[in-house]
């Protein structure tokens, strides 16, 4: 009898492999971990009792309509509650917005580089990915986005700010794209870094979704709410595109302690702003001190600034590593580094400060 092997969708060969950022070190040396834009600091306030409490029903499913967590988020942003869905995290969701517009023979437009998840995503599902090349800048080029839609286009992503460069798109010419986009084409701009911008013409993708049925808003706890270990996020839309991201979310998938830690985040929201506050206050003090060293670096409103590198990607991440902090580098292309501890940023500058007097 022949050995077989069971056969397996063609569409998934070849994908390339998520790479999440290196962990620190765990051999006793003091080490920080800048490579996967995680908030430095604990739980907010409440957060841990909340989650606490729930982890005493870990017997239990979790309520799989998520009900506190969607009236929540209903009434923080002021939005229907059927406008709501909650995921494991903005990339859970990203995923079922793509099982629920894409499938084989139609296409998927993102900005190239952007969040490493798209072309995973757009793959599985049997889509082909059109990644459209950032500015030279390091900014989606909205133009040549517009123009690469097709007949056989079904989604676009709009990373706001960018990830991994930083960067941002306006209100006025990101309306001026949306407008350029037919009605049946889901825009999806994915907001993961929003509570970090300080840059007053970046529009909040909340009040564009409002008249524009074709409008996706992805948002996530993981990041500025400190809660990367729970995986939970959430998207705002319209009713037809909120109804299929509940129907194709996994069941369960929010785990209660997540729901619970969610909810306890939301209400904690003047200690939020006040942490946020003071990483916008040190990704100032680094991107100053990279450019008094004589980087040129893109103007970045997220929680990680972007060293555009090249082929010294690699070898900057192992200079860094080896000083005591963890980057997270994209071979031949560049390095992005998160805003951290202050001896972590301090540690980093060190380094860039070295690495520059060496290498230019």
């Amino acid at each position: 009898m022949s050995e077989t092997t069971p056969k397996l969708r063609a569409a998934l060969d070849d994908i390339p492999t998520y790479k999440p950022g290196k962990p620190a070190a765990a051999d006793g040396r003091v080490a920080y971990k800048l490579s996967s834009n995680e908030n430095p600091y604990p739980p907010l306030p409440g957060v841990m009792e909340s989650a606490l409490a729930a982890a005493a029903d870990l017997n239990r499913y979790p309520d799989m309509a998520c009900t506190g967590l969607m009236n929540e988020l209903s009434d923080r942003f002021g939005v229907p509650l059927t406008h709501v869905a909650t995921g494991t995290g903005s990339v859970g969701i990203a995923q079922s917005l793509v099982q629920s517009t894409s499938g084989p023979g139609d296409e998927v437009i993102f900005a190239w580089r952007s969040f490493e998840a798209y072309p995973i995503i757009t793959q599985i599902s049997g889509a082909t990915a059109v990644k459209v090349p950032l500015t030279e800048g390091g900014v989606h080029d909205l133009d040549a986005m517009a123009e690469a839609i097709t007949e056989r286009t079904r989604l676009i992503f709009v990373c706001n700010p960018n990830n991994p460069t930083g960067t941002v798109v306006r209100r006025a010419e990101l309306e001026q794209f949306l407008d350029r986009v037919p009605s049946d084409i889901l825009v999806v701009l994915d907001e993961a870094y929003i509570e970090f911008i300080r840059d007053n013409e970046v529009p909040d993708g909340i009040e564009l979704y409002r008249n524009r049925p074709n409008v996706a808003v992805l948002r996530t706890f993981s990041k500025a709410y400190g809660l990367a270990g729970l995986r939970v996020g959430f998207a705002i839309a319209h009713e037809p595109v909120a109804s299929a991201l509940r129907k194709t979310a996994v069941p369960f998938g929010v785990t209660q302690v997540a729901q619970d830690a969610a909810v306890a985040s939301l209400r904690a929201e003047d200690e939020l702003l006040g942490r946020v506050g003071s990483l916008v206050c040190e990704r100032a003090r680094v991107c100053e001190g990279l450019a008094a060293q004589g980087w040129t670096v893109p103007t970045t409103q997220a929680n990680f600034v972007w060293l555009p590198l090249g082929e010294l990607a690699a070898e900057f991440a192992a200079a860094c590593e080896q000083a005591g902090v963890v980057v997270r580098p994209f071979p031949g292309e560049g390095v992005r580094v998160t805003i951290g501890e202050v001896e972590a940023n301090d540690i980093f500058l060190r380094t860039a400060e070295a690495f520059r007097k060496e290498k230019f």
